[in-house]
């Protein structure tokens, strides 16, 4: 394949003008959203001086999604999706203002402004599976995948940006300005999808409450490439998650060098990037299944020659190597879930696939860091990627449809 080819497919961007609004307004709303979350742990641990405080905004981000995301997804497949994800923008917006105002104001207990987080992760877990019926609709089969591939290097782009950029605005205008500033960037992301059509769900709505979740569940335990792709996930991110490993290893194997932790996570960032950027042969493929397999066993292989490694810049060239396989797998998983749901369905299973992101990595975490303290960081690592690889080629063998799977069949469609 030329080089041409393999390069991000762009397509989506001249074939639809209302996928290239959303995107814009995705991209500045998720550099808006990056620079709170910085912002949020700043002013806590500024409040409180305290790691558990600190930790407790994870917490309230995490908890809402975790607990009202599939309500939510039987909801937005029961209504018109375009007008709850304005409502949730609306939403998400009035809090990151509320925060501005507190911020500017100062004098705010602390257990305020985590509500305020926890309301705007409510908002947020109501508009993602929203948003993730959009593309389906706007955009033709063939090029869902080139959607979602832009999605994924403009997301992670910001969330590198964001951070950098808060860490200056903090100390050159304060708290509140970057609260407001996030809050003005909700209006891009409403602009985005203003202009569409109203989307009601294709088929049967969704039943009401739990019996709504149930039939979600119930779809993904019975389909099994689906169900497959959320597994292989999982397997990556519960497994061999890195993160709370890397203060560790960075002071078992590199000398407690701050420098080089921080270079760890730039390292699987800009391979997620670089990867994004040269997704084009992927997504051209059309064999996402494969893909993701592929991918979350390098990730797995990458963090177990990670956890053997001496030498730090090595290690850096494996966390690179890691990121790029986790960015390819998430896109294909995504591509999956969207092209293999019926509409009818697809907010719950898209509120699934985001628990699935969010929880995954986060248990992903607990158990390095409860391994790490039985044993050792490097031996947390190690027995992580050699778990996700098993995992993986389980799964692989067990759904040989994964393996396989190209076009849904017209069923599916």
């Amino acid at each position: 394949m030329s080089l041409t080819r393999s390069l991000i497919d762009v397509g989506p961007l001249r074939t639809s003008p209302a996928f290239r609004r959303l995107l814009i307004g995705r991209t500045v709303s998720t550099l808006g959203s990056s620079m709170t979350l910085v912002t949020v742990m700043y002013q806590v641990w500024d409040m409180t001086h305290s790691a558990a405080w600190s930790g407790a905004v994870g917490l309230a981000q995490a908890l809402p999604l975790v607990a009202f995301g599939l309500f939510a997804g039987a909801w937005v497949d029961r209504a018109d999706r375009r007008r709850i994800f304005l409502t949730a923008t609306v939403g998400q917006a009035a809090c990151s203002a509320l925060l501005a105002v507190q911020g500017f104001t100062g004098h705010v207990p602390v257990t305020a402004v985590l509500a305020l987080v926890a309301v705007q992760s409510f908002f947020g877990a109501l508009g993602a599976p929203a948003q993730g019926v959009f593309l389906p609709r706007l955009l033709p089969k063939d090029q869902v995948a080139a959607g979602l591939a832009l999605n994924q290097i403009t997301g992670q782009s910001m969330l590198l940006l964001g951070p950098a950029l808060a860490g200056v605005l903090l100390g050159w205008l304060g708290i509140g300005a970057c609260y407001l500033l996030d809050a003005l960037s909700f209006a891009l992301a409403f602009y985005g999808a203003f202009g569409l059509p109203a989307l009601q769900p294709e088929g049967e709505p969704s039943r009401s409450g739990l019996h709504g979740v149930l039939d979600g569940l119930r779809f993904l335990a019975g389909h099994r490439v689906v169900r497959g792709a959320l597994l292989t996930d999982l397997a990556a991110t519960i497994l061999s998650f890195p993160v709370s490993l890397f203060p560790l290893v960075n002071a078992e194997r590199f000398g407690d060098n701050p420098r080089t932790l921080g270079l760890f996570l730039s390292a699987l960032a800009i391979g997620g990037i670089g990867a994004t950027a040269l997704s084009g042969w992927v997504t051209r493929f059309g064999r996402p299944g494969r893909v993701m397999l592929c991918g979350a066993g390098t990730w797995g292989a990458a963090l177990v020659l990670f956890g053997m490694s001496t030498d730090p810049w090595t290690g850096l060239g494996l966390l690179v190597v890691a990121g790029a396989a986790d960015a390819l797998s998430v896109v294909s998983r995504s591509t999956i879930v969207q092209t293999r749901t019926p509409d009818a369905l697809l907010g719950r299973v898209t509120a699934a696939e985001m628990i699935v992101g969010h929880a995954g990595p986060s248990l992903g975490n607990v158990r390095g860091g409860l391994v790490a303290g039985w044993t050792s960081g490097a031996t947390a690592l190690i027995s992580g990627g050699l778990l996700c690889l098993l995992a993986v080629a389980a799964v692989g063998a067990s759904t040989p449809e994964l393996r396989e799977g190209a076009t849904p069949p017209p069923d599916e469609r």
